[in-house]
C-alpha cells in the first residue's frame, strides 16, 4: 500500500477513533477548531487528509499519526497514551479507548495525597496496590491495603485514596464510567 492509499483509509479510522472516545463531531470541533463540515468529509472520505487536520484530531483522540495512517492489517497492540497528572497523582493509561472500562496505572508519589477529601461520581472502580501502602477512605469507612491486596467499589460512595505512612504507592486501577464491574476471581495471602 502507498502513502495515498493509507491516507485514503485514514477517514474509517477517524470514525471509529471518535466512535471510540464517544465524542460527537460538534465535541471534536470544539477540541480541535476543525470544523463539524470538515470533519464529516475526513471521516467520509470526500476530503483528504493533511497533516494539518491529522495532528489536531491525534492529539484529542490520543493516538499518533503513525496509527491514524498505518495500512489495514494486524494494528499495532502497544498502548502509547500520554501520562495524566491530576490531583497530585501520575495516571498512566493502559487502554487506549476512552469508553467502557478503562485501566491505568497510578502513582501516587511520597508526601502527596495524605489528607482526605472523599467525592462521588458515576461509576464502578477496582484498585490492586503493587507497591506502597494504600489509604482507602469509603464513606465513613478507611482500610490500608498492602502489597497485593485490592479493592472495589461503587463510586456514587464518597471515597479518597491516598498515601499512609507519606511514602509513595503505586497501583493498577479499573474504571467503568456507567459502572460496569471487573469480575476477578483471586484471593489474597495475608502476611501476619
Amino acid at each position: 500500500m502507498d502513502i495515498d492509499d493509507a491516507i485514503g483509509t485514514a477517514g474509517a479510522r477517524l470514525r471509529a477513533l471518535r466512535r471510540d472516545r464517544g465524542m460527537t463531531l460538534a465535541q471534536v470541533e470544539e477540541a480541535t477548531g476543525i470544523s463539524t463540515s470538515t470533519l464529516s468529509r475526513l471521516e467520509s472520505g470526500g476530503r483528504r487528509a493533511t497533516l494539518e487536520l491529522l495532528l489536531p484530531l491525534a492529539r484529542v483522540y490520543g493516538t499518533t499519526l503513525d496509527e491514524l495512517v498505518r495500512p489495514p492489517g494486524v494494528p499495532d497492540p502497544r498502548v502509547r497514551a500520554r501520562p495524566i497528572r491530576r490531583d497530585g497523582m501520575t495516571m498512566l493509561p493502559l487502554t487506549r479507548h476512552a469508553s467502557g472500562l478503562q485501566a491505568y496505572k497510578m502513582v501516587l508519589p511520597p508526601g502527596r495525597r495524605t489528607v482526605p477529601q472523599p467525592r462521588t461520581h458515576e461509576g464502578y472502580e477496582w484498585l490492586y496496590v503493587l507497591s506502597g501502602r494504600l489509604r482507602l477512605v469509603l464513606g465513613d469507612t478507611e482500610t490500608v491495603l498492602e502489597p497485593g491486596e485490592a479493592a472495589e467499589f461503587d463510586t456514587r460512595m464518597p471515597h479518597w485514596f491516598g498515601t499512609q505512612d507519606g511514602g509513595s504507592v503505586e497501583m493498577l486501577s479499573l474504571f467503568g464510567a456507567q459502572g460496569e464491574r471487573a469480575h476477578v476471581r483471586a484471593s489474597t495471602v495475608r502476611r501476619d
